[in-house]
């Protein structure tokens, strides 16, 4: 049994890691499997091809990753100008910026584990354009890729794709973990995460895949059970700036974690994956390292990681389990995808 407080400096936070309480009686609500296979085109969907959305656009016939604006943004080059708050406590502005949908594939059925290397290199070769694109616009402060899997994370829509929000803003999480970076190379010359990464190795009881160019592990202060980082082994502020190469492993070792997970427990596995890359507000963060962060919200088949009072109310994490348990048991996972086994 684990009763430990763990640091997490990218965040600059503590985590309870409390291993003893993943046994407790569960009284409360699960959620119920949802594993079924989907048909490889969706009348009724809107990101399928040829298909109508709710914009009244129609989808070209697209036979790889699929590109458009968001038809409901949460901001937007449009966004009116807004008059200030009665407070002079009170601050607001305009919500500027460029949202936008990714559809990996035009396959409905087809999850992003599922897909060969070769269809995730272009997807990161996609994510990389629209990197440099939306970055290089002067409104924009920092472009946040992400995708929502699964129906428990709220996904209206399970066609595989990924969503991205370019700002006139710095996300919270981004801000601090680039300010843990400036400091830390500050002080040391190296980058905070690369120390991570050697950390990691050195240990090696969360370490998951590896090749030459890039590894997965489950980090030592993580907050969700199976939480798990990605990252090529050399510093770079985003994904923008990976040669081929480095692309190539990236796309192997993002593609058999994500395999790993969905034969965990053989299903879907969900989750929200987000890419942590610089601001693009024209700043040097030095010491940046881009990287893949999963975090999944199952802790055990159909049973929750519920945010409450710790994570809500008192703003740190709780984690009810080890993170070199959950390693070990994503490590002892075939990299063959269990779907194709037949």
């Amino acid at each position: 049994m684990t009763f430990e407080e763990r640091w997490h400096p990218l965040r600059r936070e503590w985590v309870i890691i409390s291993s003893n309480r993943d046994g407790r009686p569960w009284l409360g609500e699960t959620v119920a499997r949802t594993d079924l296979r989907l048909p490889p085109h969706e009348p009724n969907c809107h990101l399928c091809p040829d298909n109508a959305r709710v914009s009244g656009h129609t989808n070209p016939a697209y036979d790889s990753v699929f590109v458009f604006d968001n038809d409901h943004p949460c901001v937007s080059p449009l966004a009116p100008d807004v008059a200030p708050p009665e407070s002079s406590l009170y601050r607001n502005r305009r919500g500027d910026g460029v949202a936008r949908v990714v559809c990996y594939t035009p396959r409905h059925d087809l999850t992003l584990a599922e897909m060969p290397v070769a269809h995730v290199v272009r997807l990161l070769e996609t994510w990389q354009e629209q990197y440099r694109e939306l970055g290089a616009r002067p409104e924009v402060n920092h472009v946040l890729v992400f995708e929502n899997k699964g129906d428990v994370v709220g996904v209206s829509n399970p066609h595989p794709h990924a969503q991205i929000y370019a700002t006139n803003f710095v996300f919270r999480t981004i801000e601090v973990e680039a300010q843990a970076a400036a400091e830390h190379f500050a002080a040391t010359g190296r980058a905070l995460f690369a120390d991570i990464i050697d950390a990691e190795e050195r240990d090696g009881r969360r370490m998951l895949v590896g090749n030459a160019g890039a590894v997965s592990f489950v980090p030592y202060f993580a907050r969700y059970p199976y939480e798990t980082y990605i990252s090529p082994r050399a510093t770079h502020a985003s994904l923008a700036d990976l040669s081929a190469h480095e692309l190539g492993d990236l796309a192997a070792v993002l593609r058999e974690t994500l395999v790993r997970l969905d034969n965990l427990w053989r299903l879907s596995f969900p989750y929200v994956m987000v890419l942590h890359q610089a601001p693009t507000d024209g700043r040097t963060h030095a010491g940046f390292h881009f990287h893949i962060q999963i975090h999944p919200p199952l802790r055990k088949p159909g049973l929750l990681k519920y945010l409450a009072g710790p994570e809500i109310g008192g703003g740190n994490f709780l984690n009810d389990t080890a993170p070199e348990e959950k390693a070990a048991e994503l490590r002892a996972m075939g990299d063959v995808h269990f779907r194709s086994r037949g």
